[in-house]
This record gives structure tokens, sequence and C-alpha cells, in this order.
């Protein structure tokens, strides 16, 4: 078997369109963890927005991980224990809300329990909610409301308007990575914070090598992990970005049970 480690980002790769998680997907994937396998979820979410996937595709029984914010946060499924975190520095929280407010854009930072956000009513801050089944806090200053550590600040707003203001802010913050995850989501994380980053500091601390690992991603966010990956697949429904630096692209959407057949394709038939 060639690879002992796989991948998954959940939106629109592991996950279908209605956000649930297919009994193929979840067969496919533990068989492979039987087999010895281990298996990561690396998405932008919040840890608490990943667990309800970690749990159907059994990643406490296996012992698999959860690599939230795009890799700042990284748990043991099996015991919820800590292996890495990353927090963006208290004082660039103002400059990101000047931004936010300049720019006309919704804003959200996160609590272990809700986000926070100057815009509850912002239907893609309500999205993101949604996504990760957390309730929003409306609050009249986010920078005060936010007083513990935040992995990650998320802005919002229309695709092409939040392409431009990409552009600008990965200029303004040359010390944190800021990339888009969805055409509407435009995120704001540490230095040094991407999921190939993440996963290059788990495998070497399990003595594996990016040569082992298969990672699956749609988005701009997943170009990192996939383009790291020995076998870096994109699904069908993935961004061109994306399509352009994996080493398959599945003939299969996130709809169509792409992460199962891309476990079977290359894993299950070695096992």
């Amino acid at each position: 078997m060639a690879y002992h480690f796989i991948a998954l980002d959940i939106d629109g790769t592991l996950a279908n369109s209605r956000k649930d998680i297919s009994y193929a997907n979840i067969d496919a994937l533990d068989q492979a963890q039987e087999a010895g396998v281990k298996v990561a979820l690396v998405s932008g979410r919040p840890t608490y927005g990943i667990l309800p996937t970690a749990q159907k595709i059994h990643l406490n029984r296996y012992g698999g991980y959860i690599f939230a914010f795009n890799g700042a946060l990284v748990t043991n499924a099996a015991n919820g224990e800590v292996l890495y975190e990353n927090a963006l520095p208290h004082e660039v929280l103002p400059l990101i809300q000047a931004a936010s407010h300049e720019f006309g854009v919704g804003m959200i930072t996160y609590r272990p329990d809700c986000v926070l956000t100057e815009t509850p009513d912002d239907p893609y801050i309500v999205l993101e909610a949604g996504i990760n089944h957390m309730p929003i806090k409306g609050v009249d200053d986010i920078v005060k409301a936010t007083k513990e550590p935040t992995p990650k600040s998320l802005l919002v707003g229309e695709p092409g308007y939040l392409a431009d203001v990409e552009a600008v802010l990965k200029e303004r913050f040359p010390k944190l990575n800021v990339y888009r995850s969805e055409p509407y989501f435009l995120e704001l994380v540490p230095q040094f914070v991407d999921k190939a980053y993440a996963l290059d500091r788990m495998l070497r601390q399990l003595g594996m090598t990016s040569d082992q690992l298969m990672a699956c991603g749609d988005g701009f966010n997943d170009t990192s992990m996939v383009r790291y990956a020995g076998l870096g697949v994109a699904v069908s429904n993935a961004q061109e970005e994306v399509k352009r630096v994996a080493t398959y692209i599945s003939p299969y959407s996130n709809d169509e049970d792409a992460v199962a057949h891309a476990v079977r394709k290359f894993i299950l038939t070695d096992a």
C-alpha cells in the first residue's frame, strides 16, 4: 500500500451538497482505517464544526486527526488532545476590523461554541454559522468581544468583490496568510498556517513523508495540500486552481462519492 495517510477537505469534497456524508464514503474510509490508514479531516471549519463529521467517519474509534482552521488547531480525534495550536496576534484584530469597515464586508471571529460578528444578519455569516451548527453572537465591537486567542478571522462578501479585497489584504498583511476557502469566504490566519504546512508537521511526527499522503480537495484553501501530497486528488467540482496542481482529477463530484472512489482506486485495491 503506497498511501498510509488520507487528508480530506469536508465542504465540497467529503460532504455532498446537502452537507451530508454518504454511506459509500463512510464505508470506504472505514475499510481504509481498518487496514491501518490514518485519516484526517483538514478544514477551514472550527473544531466544533468538524466534530460531527469526525464522528460519522469514526475518527474517534481509529485515532484519526482533526485539522481545524486550515491547520491552525490540530487535535487527536480519539481523546481530544491538542497537538498543535496557533492563533492570530490580538494586535492584528483591530487592523482586520478596520479593513472590514473600509471595504464593507462582514467579519467573524470564533469562540469554542459560537461565532462573533458585528453584522449577524449578513447572509454569508448566516451560512458559515449554519455549516458549523454554531450560534451567531452579534456584538457592537468584535475586537473588544474577542477576549481569547482566535486561530482565524473570516471576511465574507460577494465573490467578485471579495477577490479584489483579497488582493489588497495580501499586500497589507504580509505576516498573515490570506486566501479564500470559498469564493465568498476570505480567511485570515497566522503566517505558516495552511493545510500543507500542518500536514507536513504531522507526517514528520509520525515518521511519514508526503509520498505516503493522499489529499482530496476542491477549494482554494485546498490547493497547498493537493500540491504537497504524493497523490493530490481534485474532485470534479474543484476550483480550476486545485485541478491545475492535482496529480489526479476525479471524474466524480462530491455528490457522486468522489472520496469513496479515490479511496477504492488508490488505497483499497492495494490493501
